[in-house]
């Protein structure tokens, strides 16, 4: 999910829609648009000879699921990158209906298959994704390195870093250290060949600009929560005014999300 009110590099807000990506590769992207969700959830369809895989298969909407099923009718594996309902509420059913494995990191989120492991290749004929743990925005959170074919080399990321603006860490599941640990390990897996799809926003052909901004934005942040606690802010809600701004709603509890999670970085999170 989306932190928009961080923006990284100099993306514009240009609508973002479905479409093949290359022969093969698809992007769907849901009817979910939202503060958090940019133009709302990419869902992504890679077909091989053996069959269909869909990496997050996005929240439970029908005419999202329909278009799923007509671009992966000989479905065979459903991954997901987090277990967030925006990208795996429909995980289960649309695996049920084709009778296909559905893996995850979290047990809960597996079926017909054993949990994700990190480090593991999942191999589906022609296509061979690496699972690598980038743990921070959730616990539970892995990107998907691999090719498909001799296609460009292509990085799954889910809400790990997004085509667009910034994404928040969910303290206390989420942590900084492990965020920033998980970008600096995407910064070694991409290159001038990689292909970013993201969970939220446009794909990006940029990876290693993309990635780099992503860290350089976060050390920005700790800058900001350091300057605002210089200046007297004392409580996580006092930091997140100082560094945000004025907010309501889903904005307001995602940026009070990230502050706890770098407060906490910082030792200076009083919980309770």
């Amino acid at each position: 999910m989306s932190d928009p009110m961080s923006p990284s590099g100099s993306e514009t807000a240009a609508a973002w829609s479905s479409r093949m990506l290359d022969d093969g590769v698809h992007v769907v992207l849901a009817a979910n648009p939202g503060p958090l969700t940019l133009d709302g959830t990419n869902s992504y369809v890679l077909n091989t000879s053996a069959g269909s895989v869909v990496v997050d298969p996005g929240p439970a909407l029908d005419d999202h699921q329909a278009v799923l099923e007509r671009l992966a009718p000989d479905l065979v594996l459903v991954l997901l990158t987090h277990g967030h309902a925006d990208h795996s509420e429909l995980a289960f059913d649309l695996a049920e209906r084709h009778g296909a494995a559905v893996r995850a990191v979290d047990p809960a989120w597996s079926a017909r298959a054993q949990p994700l492991r990190a480090g593991e290749v999942v191999t589906v004929a022609e296509l061979a994704l690496t699972v690598v743990a980038t743990p921070g925005h959730t616990a539970d959170s892995v990107t998907f390195v691999g090719r498909r074919g001799s296609g460009r080399r292509l990085a799954l990321t889910g809400d790990t870093v997004l085509g667009r603006g910034s994404t928040f860490v969910a303290h206390p599941e989420g942590r900084l250290v492990d965020y920033l640990a998980s970008l600096a390990t995407l910064a070694e897996q991409v290159d001038a060949d990689t292909s970013v799809l993201p969970g939220h926003g446009p794909v990006r052909d940029d990876a290693t600009r993309l990635v780099g901004a992503y860290q350089r934005h976060r050390v920005q942040r700790l800058d900001e929560v350091r300057s605002a606690w210089i200046a007297g802010a004392r409580s996580d809600e006092e930091v997140r005014a100082a560094v945000y701004g004025e907010q309501s709603g889903v904005l307001r509890a995602a940026a009070l999300s990230s502050t706890r999670a770098q407060l906490a970085y910082l030792g200076l999170l009083r919980e309770g």
